[in-house]
């Protein structure tokens, strides 16, 4: 469809004009004006050509589209906004009106089908004027977070007065509105909506159950009612919204067993309840053709065991179940989620081997930490998973040998293995050295023999290495510098010959230029036997630091190194 737009009738430019000159601009270089500071009628006579402003067939202006412009003030005075009587569609989201209460001469604007006036900065109260807009479609009064630097709020004493005539209205956004005032009421109140698709009230203090009213609403798809912690329960029948698409009841201090029907829809996309430690429930055996692609459950009271028929979910995308109550196997229908990308089953009870997952080639997220599952990793279930970027596996029961399949995935940043029991030697590792591995925790198993030396060589991006708590035999770093100083503590096996050669260890790490994780180091060394300074001695377990505090090493049996962060002084780092 081609718009077409005429002639910029005079009247019109005028008016857009003197609303411009009403207008207070930020002269904040960050957020410099793009639309408005290119309106003048010296650049072009046909004001339909200006930046943000659309014309009808006629020359009237029928769209005003000045969202993030640095609007800070005159809003309320401008007289020719307000008399711009053939404006269908008014877009001030996300300007700089800090403060300032929405005019209520927005009210003569009666032709406007779309009002969007979302992260303005208003505060105060809505005027009942928005009521006369009968012919709104789309209505964003949206305001913004409460933050240290914004304390101001948009509130609506009267929901239902401000409803009651907008009945041509398809979404409805007044996300961080306070809405108390309307207590366990506002669901009545958005019975006045008959043709609502979209309903998106977010942090708005709504208390109460959600009831009956909504299930008027028969065209809603999206009902977003996140961080509302007043809310209780009733969402029995919001199974019965057939066009249902996306529903976000996230943080709404929900409580009791939560419908498995809903689960069902058809039409379902996004399901989000996560951060209801109440509610109960448990997943259903899912219908084929599903629409499903976000499950996100973590943080409620949902348990029992996963169906075989999660294998259904072939789009899903998404699933979060972290810290819920899931227990038994996962089951091995999980392998038909082609199109799976974040996998979050940490902090469950689950057991059993894990499934297969080698065509999910999308899978960049993978999180089973804290459960109890057992068995072996092959070297073949990661080869064919390269957009990996996080592998969590702690805190399970795993064992066997870590397939150096693992390390060679291209995109992984993160990988944490530690408290299972994996055994036998590390692979050495090479042609890895394009790996963007950043953090490795393989502490708390029983991996013995060598460390390779690959480890320090090849992962050039290594920035956090946890090895404790293995039984390592020995430490080949007698000529090299790595750019990493591994955890180290709790060594069964690992020892160094003779003080001097442990000396001769950490000389070659702290030597001469100094740059460890990529900055320049002071160093001075303390024994920690009865606070005494020295650099001998037997000494318990210590933590290397830098400036910040943060550890970057715990050496056993050894000298207590510590590291302060050079002022001033220049080395490999500078």
């Amino acid at each position: 469809m081609v718009l077409v737009s005429g002639q910029c009738q005079s009247e019109q430019q005028s008016l857009l004009l003197q609303m411009k000159n009403s207008f207070i601009l930020s002269n904040h270089s960050v957020y410099p004006s793009t639309k408005l500071s290119q309106w003048s009628s010296h650049q072009s006579s046909d004001c339909c050509d200006w930046s943000g402003v659309r014309c009808d067939e006629a020359g009237h202006v029928i769209g005003l589209d000045l969202s993030r412009e640095p609007i800070i003030g005159g809003l309320e005075n401008a007289t020719g906004l307000f008399n711009l009587q053939y404006l269908q569609s008014l877009n001030l989201g996300f300007t700089f009106l800090d403060g300032f209460q929405i005019p209520s001469r927005l009210g003569n604007l009666t032709n406007l089908t779309y009002l969007n006036l979302s992260q303005g900065g208003f505060a105060g109260k809505i005027p009942i004027e928005i009521s006369s807009l009968t012919r709104l479609v789309t209505l964003d009064l949206s305001g913004r977070e409460r933050s240290r630097g914004f304390s101001g709020r948009i509130e609506i004493p009267n929901l239902s007065l401000l409803l009651q005539n907008l009945t041509e209205l398809r979404e409805l956004h007044l996300d961080q509105v306070d809405l108390s005032a309307s207590r366990a009421e506002w669901c009545k109140a958005l019975s006045f909506l008959p043709n609502l698709q979209v309903l998106s009230l977010s942090g708005c203090d709504l208390s109460g159950p959600i009831n009956h009213y909504l299930a008027k609403l028969r065209s809603l798809s999206v009902i977003r009612l996140h961080y509302n912690y007043g809310l209780s329960s009733g969402t029995e029948f919001l199974a019965n919204l057939t066009n249902l698409k996306a529903l976000d009841l996230s943080e709404c201090g929900l409580q009791g067993k939560f419908p498995e029907k809903i689960l069902q829809v058809p039409t379902l996309k996004t399901l989000d309840l996560s951060i209801n430690q109440l509610l109960q429930g448990s997943l259903p055996n899912f219908p084929k053709n599903s629409s499903l692609r976000n499950l996100i459950l973590s943080g409620t009271g949902f348990s029992g065991t996963l169906p075989d028929s999660i294998g259904n979910l072939e789009i899903l995308t998404r699933v979060e179940v972290r810290r819920c109550n899931f227990t038994g196997p996962i089951p091995p229908s999980m392998a038909n989620l082609t199109q799976l990308f974040h996998m979050d089953f940490s902090s469950n009870h689950f057991s059993g081997r894990i499934p297969s997952l080698h065509k999910s080639r999308n899978l960049n997220y993978l999180d089973l930490s804290f459960n109890n599952l057992s068995g072996g990793i092959s070297s073949t279930f990661w080869e064919q998973l390269v957009n990996l970027n996080l592998v969590l596996l702690s805190h399970n029961l795993l064992n066997g040998s870590i397939p150096r399949s693992l390390f060679l995935l291209p995109n992984l940043e993160m990988l944490r293995l530690s408290n299972n029991q994996f055994e036998n030697q590390l692979p050495e590792l090479s042609n890895v050295s394009s790996s963007v591995l950043f953090d490795l925790d393989l502490s708390g198993n029983r991996l013995e023999g060598p460390v390779p030396i690959s480890l320090f060589f090849e992962l050039r991006n290594l920035d956090t290495l946890d090895l404790s708590s293995n039984k390592f035999s020995r430490l080949r770093l007698a000529s090299s510098k790595p750019r990493v100083i591994p955890i180290l503590k709790n060594q069964s096996q690992l020892s160094a010959s003779s003080e001097s050669q442990s000396s001769a260890l950490f000389e070659t790490v702290w030597d001469s230029n100094c740059c460890v994780m990529g900055k320049t180091w002071d160093l001075a060394c303390y024994a920690t036997v009865q606070g005494k300074r020295g650099c001998h001695g037997s000494v318990r377990p210590c933590v290397l630091r830098h400036g910040s505090g943060e550890s970057v090493a715990v050496v056993p049996r050894f000298s207590c190194w510590r590291a302060r962060l050079a002022k001033g002084k220049r080395g490999c780092c500078a």
